[in-house]
């Protein structure tokens, strides 16, 4: 017998080993943004380890696309925006937040060359933005542009990823951009624009949470809630280490050692994240007032059609809102 034919039954026996290991591993879906860091710092930090976890990080461009996975059970948790999980929960989906992550900081920069001052001064022109439907944009029309007494068909709104928003800025496509940390700071160093905005100054919402589906948290709740204790363990380093938080995450955002600037040369990249991170608010916990920011966002949805609920009754946050990590842990 050939050795090619004997050795087919051992590779069969390791691809189904392997597989074994794979699924037996913690599946936790998060966003390239800064708003996600402390899944990439628990991640690179070890902090999933120190709990006990064996973790698989997966990268997904969107929200839609990672609640989708969670939703389908592809991943067991993810750090996203509220607005994927209230959407999914109107429509059927059992899904639960069970923790938080960041507060909505988002910045809108504009070209100097457009003379914008403010956000009135958007009218007419061209803005970069997420996805529709995504929080980010929920709040961008349903208050940034409200307040400054605009409506979104006031200017043409581009629904593209921050990495792109930036791109778009650089090549003179768009004329402002609602960016994520740490693209604004980024788009800040690399392109002649300024900051005019920052929601988080004035409405400093829960953008993201911590998601999982119902199933999950019943099947595998202490492996969760080992979860949630590892992005504590990495939100208070980047709450009281950013410089060394940094060193874990900046290879995410940037890949280069150092960053080409258009007025301080080369600044390394470590330099650049750290001061992201400094101008973030990260927290595990989600407040009351939180809660009722959240209850706001999805009643925005409702008004504006982007959220039905099946029996067309106001959508209650409270319904998919599980505390009991929060609670156990005494936070």
């Amino acid at each position: 017998m050939k050795l090619s034919h004997l050795l087919i039954p051992v590779l069969a026996v390791f691809a189904i080993a392997t597989q074994a290991v794979a699924a037996d591993k913690f599946k936790i879906g998060y966003l390239r943004v800064m708003d996600d860091a402390q899944a990439i710092a628990a991640y690179e930090g070890g902090f999933y380890k120190k709990h006990g976890l064996d973790v698989e990080l997966i990268e997904f461009k969107s929200g839609t696309d990672l609640i989708k996975a969670i939703v389908g059970g592809q991943l067991d948790t993810g750090v996203l925006g509220f607005t994927n999980a209230a959407s999914w929960a109107s429509k059927g989906a059992d899904l639960k937040v069970v923790g938080g992550a960041q507060h909505g900081y988002h910045a809108i920069v504009v070209r100097e060359d457009t003379g914008i001052k403010n956000v009135a001064g958007l009218k007419g022109h061209t803005l970069a933005s997420q996805k529709e439907g995504s929080t980010a944009d929920t709040v961008l029309r349903g208050v940034v542009l409200k307040n400054a007494g605009l409506k979104a068909d006031d200017l043409t709104i581009l629904g593209v990823s921050p990495q792109v928003a930036v791109q778009s800025l650089v090549g003179k496509r768009v004329d402002a951009a609602f960016l994520f940390e740490p693209q604004a700071r980024i788009a800040q160093l690399i392109a002649p624009v300024k900051q005019i905005y920052e929601i988080g100054e004035v409405w400093p919402f829960p953008c993201m949470v911590v998601i999982t589906s119902g199933d999950t948290l019943k099947k595998k709740k202490d492996a969760v809630w080992k979860s949630l204790d590892a992005q504590r363990d990495a939100i208070d380093l980047l709450q009281k280490k950013p410089e060394e938080a940094s060193k874990l995450i900046a290879g995410y955002f940037i890949s280069e050692p150092t960053l080409k600037t258009l007025k301080h040369g080369d600044v390394p990249r470590e330099e650049v994240i750290r001061d992201a991170i400094k101008s973030q608010t990260f927290s595990a916990v989600l407040t009351a007032k939180e809660q009722a920011l959240m209850q706001e966002i999805a009643d925005i949805m409702q008004a504006d059609g982007s959220l039905k609920t099946r029996d067309g009754n106001p959508f209650d946050v409270k319904n998919i809102i599980d505390l009991s990590w929060q609670k156990e842990r005494k936070l």
